[in-house]
């Protein structure tokens, strides 16, 4: 099976988005960094994520365990038909990389991943919150995601170093073969998931902080 590639690379800083004084609600202004700009050559990563890119809500986002986002470029023809636009591209979720050929049927919680010197891990399914959905003006497009489990990935930066466009996302090791980021997905969202797999799931150390801690309150 060939190597997926990092098929681009997006940062952004947070900024006040929307239009003061609009009437439509989706339009008025709003604080994000999700908006997020294409990366031409190389860029620093450190254990905080890429250089230049930043979250305008710390509490929810961002930190060591989801230091950087990663998405799909396989789902992109299915949301162009299923939002009737066509200019769903790299960046469009808010994601940092853009990989192809991996979904979240394959990759693993706590699977490491090597892009050139850099080693990431992955934590997490990436939660869809309403700032997707105002990205874009489709207020349901974070229920969406919730259905349809196109939905993502955390990293958190186990070495640091420099990554390009073009570069190999290789995985060294899959710890957890049985815990797919699909299946995390479901156990955190599903109404049949059982305890059994929320407890599974939290009991996996190389899970983040926030979502063990969500599923620890869920079972209780």
């Amino acid at each position: 099976m060939p190597t997926p590639i990092v098929q681009s690379i997006q940062i952004g800083m947070p900024r006040q988005l929307g239009t003061p004084g609009s009437d439509d609600p989706n339009q008025q202004p709003w604080f994000s960094a999700i908006v997020k700009t294409l990366v031409v050559g190389s860029v620093e990563v450190g254990l905080l994520g890429i250089a230049g890119d930043g979250q305008a809500d710390p509490k929810h986002h961002g930190g060591p365990d989801k230091a950087i986002l990663c998405y799909n470029a396989g789902h992109f023809p299915s949301w162009a038909t299923e939002l009737s636009r066509d200019d769903v591209t790299g960046g469009m979720f808010g994601e940092n990389l853009t990989i192809d050929s991996l979904d979240e049927e394959e990759v693993c919680i706590g699977d490491t991943y090597a892009i050139g010197k850099v080693v990431v891990q992955v934590t997490q399914p990436r939660q869809p919150c309403w700032k997707l959905g105002r990205r874009w003006n489709e207020p349901l497009l974070p229920k969406l995601v919730v259905k349809n489990g196109f939905c993502g990935w955390y990293l958190r930066v186990l070495t640091s170093g420099v990554i390009e466009a073009g570069q190999g996302y290789e995985r060294m090791e899959c710890p957890n073969p049985g815990w797919t980021v699909r299946r995390a997905h479901e156990a955190m969202y599903r109404k049949d998931s059982t305890n059994a797999d929320r407890q599974g799931l939290a009991n996996l150390p190389e899970l983040s902080e926030a979502w063990r801690n969500e599923l620890t309150a869920k079972l209780r």
